[in-house]
């Protein structure tokens, strides 16, 4: 019997038995269209009809399963998010803004740093690599740049800044 007849007339008892696991219809269906592709692309499918039916009930029953992992992952990683957000407080918008407008008017030199170094992540090896520089470098225009970056949120002047690089 071909492999399309013998899903179809087991669709019924995949809808019952998906029914049973999932907590609603349209769950059910979807786990059952789901079992269905799976089995249809699936080279090492039981060719027997008493074979087949087991092994999409397996394949049911192991779909609902990861997608219940899904959901506990998804979960734990959203609770974890939302602590994480709790415990560093609710976020100052305007002084967001403040520090955005400020790093604009840096310096090419400091925004390439401070860019490298505190928005991506970069170690100063890595920075260093990237700017063709010492370590020691990026280490001392990283601490210019964010001295300069707090002055500049704090109200100092470019100008002011610029008089204590020396240009």
């Amino acid at each position: 019997m071909p492999l399309a007849k013998q899903i179809e007339l087991l669709i019924p008892e995949f809808r019952a038995y998906a029914t049973t696991l999932c907590a609603s219809a349209n769950d059910a269906e979807d786990l059952v269209q789901d079992a269905v592709e799976r089995a249809l692309r699936a080279k090492d499918r039981p060719s027997e009809p008493e074979q087949f039916r087991p092994w999409m009930f397996r394949v049911i029953r192991n779909l609902h399963y990861d997608e219940l992992r899904k959901l506990r992952v998804r979960r734990e990683y959203l609770a974890a998010e939302r602590r994480l957000s709790d415990e560093a407080g609710s976020s100052d918008t305007a002084r967001d803004i403040m520090i955005r407008l400020a790093f604009e008017k840096l310096p090419p030199d400091m925004r390439e740093v401070l860019c490298l170094v505190d928005i991506l992540g970069l170690k100063y090896v890595e920075a260093a690599k990237v700017m063709n520089v010492a370590n020691g470098t990026v280490m001392s225009r990283v601490s210019r740049a964010r001295k300069a970056l707090l002055e500049l949120v704090e109200g100092a002047d470019l100008q002011e800044i610029e008089k204590k690089r020396g240009r």
